[in-house]
């Protein structure tokens, strides 16, 4: 990290603004998938690559950036609780902001899996204040390895440091760190 950014979890303030490279789950799944010798129609591919030079546009473009994650064992549900966790705040999610390619969607439905616990081994998440919100995922999206880059939620003030998803049936559900046992460790 350049000299003069600080980068830390424990930076997000409510009002702040929530993003996320590209589509989740697709490491996850495609590991699985491999190892359990599962077939689906499409093959589903791993997203595994190298971050830093979107995350150095990212940071050339907002240097007040506040933090920058990979949501990689535990997935975006994880990592998002962490952060609240360090910082002492709670967020709110919009489910269809999310990306989640709709092969990698299908598949976790057929294997009862949240593609928010599911790990990402080529994304990141991003936390910056509303005022750079907008340049901070021009930037995203002009990176190839940000094309599907998403906001997805604001940071909220919540003593109970609640991650809250609106649904897209209306509804809202917690999204809460994994019950029992996380997926298999797959690197």
């Amino acid at each position: 990290v350049p000299e003069g950014i600080h980068l830390s979890g424990d930076r997000a303030r409510p009002g702040d603004r929530i993003f996320v490279s590209g589509t989740m789950g697709d490491h996850g799944i495609a590991i699985l998938s491999k190892r359990e010798n599962l077939e689906f129609e499409t093959e589903i591919l791993s997203d595994s690559q190298p971050l830093h030079d979107l995350a150095g546009a990212m940071l050339e473009a907002v240097p007040g950036m506040k933090v920058m994650r990979d949501p990689t064992r535990g997935g975006l549900s994880a990592t998002l609780n962490e952060i609240a966790q360090q910082s002492g705040v709670g967020m709110v999610l919009n489910e269809r902001d999310i990306p989640v390619k709709p092969d990698v969607h299908a598949a976790c439905e057929l294997l009862g899996i949240d593609p928010l616990n599911v790990a990402n081994e080529g994304k990141l998440i991003a936390i910056c204040a509303p005022e750079d919100a907008d340049r901070l995922l021009a930037v995203m999206r002009a990176h190839e390895k940000g094309r599907d880059a998403a906001l997805i939620g604001t940071v909220t003030e919540d003593a109970n440091c609640l991650i809250r998803m609106k649904t897209g049936f209306g509804g809202s559900r917690v999204v809460d760190w994994i019950a029992g046992e996380q997926l298999p460790r797959i690197c």
